[in-house]
C-alpha cells in the first residue's frame, strides 16, 4: 500500500483526492494538511511513502516547503501537485528535490501513474512536458523576473496578491510587519513594479496564484 500525505490549501481538493484514491487497491491518503506548517508538523508523526504538495500554500512558498521536507526526510518522494504552469515550474521543483510535477487538471489515470512512479523511486512529469524535454524544446536556463526572488519574497508577494494584510502575513510567517514590508519592497524592486496592484497583475499574468 502506498500511503500519501496531501498538502493543499483547498479542502475540496484534499477531499476529492481522498475519495478518488480510496477507490484504488494500492493507494490511500493517510493524512492531509492545509498549510506548509501543518504538513511539516505532520511528517514528524505520520509515516508515509509520498507527499503531494501544492506550490501555492498560504503560509509558505511551496518550493521552500519542499526544501524543508527534503532536509528532514531526504529519501521521501515529494510530488508537486499544482495549477501553476508545468513548463515554468516543473524543472525548478525537480532541481530542488521534487520527484515529480503533476498538473491539477491531469486526468485520473495520470495521477495514479505519477504517484506509483515516484513511490517506486522514479521521476514524473506530464506527457506534454516530457515530449518537449526529449525534443530539447524546454530552456532549462530560462530566467523570469520572479525567479530572482527569495522564497520569503515570493511568499510575501503571493500573499499580497490575494489581498492578505501585512499584519496577517507577518503573523503567519512569524515575522515583524517591518520585515514583511522589507520583503515586499525587495520584490517590487526586483520585478520593477510599484504597487500591490502591479503585484496582482504580475501574478495573474504569470499564473503564479
Amino acid at each position: 500500500m502506498i500511503d500519501i500525505v496531501v498538502a493543499d490549501d483547498h479542502p475540496v481538493v484534499r477531499s476529492g483526492l481522498k475519495q478518488f484514491l480510496a477507490s484504488t487497491d494500492d493507494i490511500k491518503v493517510v493524512a492531509d494538511a492545509g498549510t506548509a506548517g501543518e504538513v511539516l508538523a505532520l511528517l514528524d508523526n505520520v509515516a508515509c511513502d509520498v507527499v503531494m504538495l501544492d506550490v501555492n500554500l498560504p503560509d509558505m512558498n511551496g518550493l521552500e516547503a519542499l526544501k524543508r521536507i527534503k532536509r528532514g526526510r531526504p529519501g521521501l518522494p515529494v510530488l508537486i501537485f499544482s495549477m501553476l504552469d508545468e513548463e515554468q515550474f516543473a524543472i525548478p521543483a525537480i532541481n530542488n528535490g521534487a520527484s515529480g510535477y503533476l498538473s491539477k487538471d491531469s486526468p485520473p489515470d495520470q495521477i495514479l501513474v505519477a504517484l506509483r512512479t515516484v513511490a517506486g523511486g522514479g521521476h514524473y512529469v506530464g506527457p506534454a512536458l516530457a515530449e518537449k524535454l526529449i525534443e530539447g524544446q524546454v530552456d532549462h536556463g530560462r530566467k523570469l523576473p520572479h525567479d530572482t526572488l527569495s522564497p520569503r519574497e515570493l511568499s510575501v508577494m503571493l500573499s499580497l496578491s490575494k489581498g492578505t494584510p501585512l499584519k496577517r502575513i507577518a503573523s503567519s510567517l512569524g515575522l515583524s510587519v517591518k520585515t514583511v514590508s522589507t520583503f515586499r519592497a525587495r520584490a517590487l524592486a526586483k520585478l520593477d513594479l510599484h504597487s500591490n496592484a502591479d503585484l496582482i497583475r504580475y501574478v495573474l499574468e504569470h499564473k503564479l496564484g
